[in-house]
């Protein structure tokens, strides 16, 4: 016990840079920034895995020994509580007078009278009967075996719950996707290629999922009038299993802190933005429809920053390269309710009463065929300064509204949908989870309401064939809170019409 002591205090103080430093699973670029901000330092601590302290070597070494160590502490707990359950109690002690709790009197009955007497008062104890080297009898009652029963089962439940986090973690997994309402093309969870973040577990690989499709239908924040969020609610369709593929769809309203459970997988809402949609029709006619997400940049009121990249049809231009170069590119910002001071907008509430955006218009090549990954919520500036990026045009615009560029290429802003951000967390072990936590906190319980006693009766024959002196003694094996009073009314019930003399 000592020694698992000393062990879950380690674990306490290794967890403690995974509390004040950056952890790679969270906020891979945040680490990276932690690590060029400090050239000698970071990437020593980079070794040392202080970015990824719940997964290191060194944290997972800790958390084993703490389970093998709990382990062997409780294993002989555990022989030792099954020994006492099958072995009878302990024989009455040679001085009862020097326990707490004693008492002894005379009592106007025999020896065989006061044997019964004492049985049947002590129904629901353990009781033992001896026969003394004097022929006195003596009764040893026990009781409260439940507690140590209890102690032990949150012990175990402890392991267990430890055990199916770690398995949960191992074998889990999460991530988080984008969806546009209002006729959005959803997603299916066929491969990790299609979340926009995804973890997983050190002894899985995302292959394997679960076979689900979903669309969200619509999304509404309900606001305070501080603009405060209240409430969001979604409402979605989905298929799962063998019906994926098939026109029959499942509905659900998905609410915050209310998800979707399909099989092993559990669907969140964990939040939602703006989308704005714009149509470029190119010299020729041909149009270019899209919606993308832009990316709150303040929270409140919901203005919100992105960028969009749209490329020609095919036949508009003759070769690769002059459809290339005639590429367009829209980068700005989007309120869903605006507020224009002079020419600079700002949004005032975070609901879209009066939506608007303020974009720059650039046309040439955007990078879409360079294979190299680029932010979806902002332009390559390098392919700006090249001068591969030219602006044609900076505009404040409303829904409907468009403005017309120097090739007569005409750029109209549609609107705007609500996305729903979706986070799916797969955790084999959950179910264990809540049985381990239910057992722990049952067997704590247990262990504090239940108090192990003893009691001792010695019975000896009197001065008379009538009279029987009896002695009695008590002793809390736990505490002794409460014990007194419950020794004194328990020597009432056994003998309440006996002489007795207290100490």
């Amino acid at each position: 016990m000592r020694t698992a002591l000393v062990l879950l205090f380690l674990l306490a103080l290794a967890a403690i840079p995974g509390a004040l430093l950056p952890q790679r699973n969270l906020n891979a670029g945040k680490v990276a920034t932690y690590i060029a901000a400090r050239p000698t330092l970071g990437p020593w601590m980079d070794k040392l895995e202080l970015f990824d302290v719940f997964g290191s070597f060194w944290f997972t070494a800790i958390y084993v020994l703490l389970f093998v160590s709990l382990i062997g502490c409780l294993i002989p707990r555990l022989i030792d509580h099954l020994r006492a359950l099958r072995s009878k109690p302990v024989p009455v002690p040679r001085n009862l007078s020097r326990l707490p709790h004693h008492h002894h009197g005379v009592i106007n009955a025999t020896t065989n009278e006061v044997t019964e007497q004492a049985r049947a008062a002590l129904r629901g104890w353990r009781v033992a009967i001896y026969t003394e080297s004097d022929g006195g009898r003596a009764v040893s009652a026990e009781r409260g075996y439940l507690r140590e029963a209890g102690n032990l089962v949150f012990h175990f439940s402890l392991i267990g719950l430890l055990a199916a986090v770690a398995i949960g973690k191992l074998f889990g997994y999460e991530g988080s996707v984008i969806v546009i309402a209002n006729g959005g093309p959803g997603f299916c969870n066929t491969s990790p290629a299609v979340y926009d973040s995804f973890r997983t577990g050190n002894a899985t690989d995302g292959t394997g999922l679960e076979p689900f499709c979903i669309q969200v239908k619509d999304f509404k924040a309900d606001y305070l009038d501080s603009g405060q969020a209240e409430m969001f609610t979604s409402n979605i369709s989905y298929q799962t299993g063998a019906s994926v593929g098939d026109d029959a769809w499942q509905d659900y309203q998905l609410r915050v802190n209310d998800p979707l459970r399909i099989g092993g997988e559990r669907i969140y809402l964990t939040g939602h933005g703006y989308a704005p949609q714009f149509t470029v029709t190119f010299p020729d006619g041909q149009t270019r429809t899209e919606s993308l997400q832009f990316r709150p940049d303040d929270a409140t009121t919901f203005l919100s920053s992105g960028a969009l990249r749209f490329d020609p049809p095919g036949g508009t231009y003759s070769t690769p390269e002059e459809r290339r170069k005639n590429q367009i590119a829209i980068e700005g910002l989007f309120a869903p309710t605006a507020y224009f001071n002079g020419t600079l907008l700002t949004s005032v509430f975070p609901g879209m009463r009066d939506p608007a955006v303020a974009v720059d218009i650039y046309k040439g090549d955007t990078g879409l065929d360079t294979g190299i990954p680029q932010s979806i919520f902002s332009l390559n500036s390098e392919m700006i300064n090249q001068g591969r990026l030219v602006k044609q045009d900076r505009v404040n615009l409303r829904p409907g509204e468009s403005t017309t560029l120097p090739d007569g290429s005409q750029v109209r802003f549609d609107g705007a949908q609500e996305f729903a951000n979706l986070q799916v967390s797969h955790d084999p072990a959950q179910k264990w989870v809540l049985v381990f936590a239910i057992s722990m906190m049952a067997g704590l319980l247990v262990s504090l309401v239940i108090k192990r006693r003893r009691i001792w009766v010695r019975i000896r024959p009197g001065t008379s064939d009538t009279e029987t002196n009896v002695e009695l003694g008590g002793l809390a094996r736990t505490d002794h809170a409460g014990w007194g009073p419950e020794f004194t009314t328990m020597c009432e019930r056994l003998w309440p019409d006996a002489t007795r003399q207290d100490e």
